[in-house]
């Protein structure tokens, strides 16, 4: 039997980093996605078995600055595509200057620098990601999913789509659906 499983990965993160900072008998404050603030102090040893608990479930500290603001800048982006119900208007240059009060060119160098991808290319795989999961878990329309990623049309969605992963957004569905046929 197979089971299909639904889950917020934000969530899930959260409980993972309450357990085991919990575990350290620490105090701490849990602040945007991907950021906790500990009130005490943490010797080394303390770290370094957080660090190695946290490495079991793929999570791992981050200490340098650009390393850091890497990461925050998938965040936001991740945050923007998964957890508002339509993106943002403004242009994506914009949005992320804004939420980390930094210039986009600044971003966008750092970004690509660290990732040797750019800011672009991220958000595209993401927003596809996005349509993938819309597609099967939701059963929205081309029509729906496009207008709630701010696709310009349906055409550009799948153009897009077919070029992320090789298969239309109809022979992808039709894929997940025949999959469920067989096993159900």
């Amino acid at each position: 039997m197979k089971l299909y499983i639904k889950y917020d990965i934000n969530m899930a993160c959260r409980v993972i980093m309450q357990e085991q900072i919990g575990k350290l008998g620490l105090k701490y404050n849990l602040l945007e996605f991907g950021e906790i603030e500990l009130i005490d102090n943490i010797s080394d040893e303390d770290l370094a078995e957080l660090q190695q608990s946290l490495a079991h479930y793929g999570i791992e500290i981050i200490n340098n600055q650009k390393s850091q603001l890497v990461q925050r800048i998938k965040d936001t982006i991740i945050e923007m595509i998964y957890e508002k119900d339509k993106l943002p208007l403004s242009t994506i240059s914009n949005y992320l200057s804004d939420q980390l009060n930094l210039s986009y060119g600044y971003i966008a160098n750092i970004f690509s620098e660290y990732t040797y991808t750019s800011i672009e290319n991220f958000i595209i795989i993401q927003k596809i990601e996005r349509a993938k999961k819309l597609i099967i878990e939701d059963g929205l329309t081309l029509t729906e999913i496009s207008y709630k990623l701010n696709y310009s049309s349906v055409a550009y969605l799948s153009a897009q789509f077919k070029k992320v992963t090789g298969l239309t957004p109809s022979m992808f569905k039709r894929i997940v659906d025949r999959r469920r046929s067989m096993n159900s």
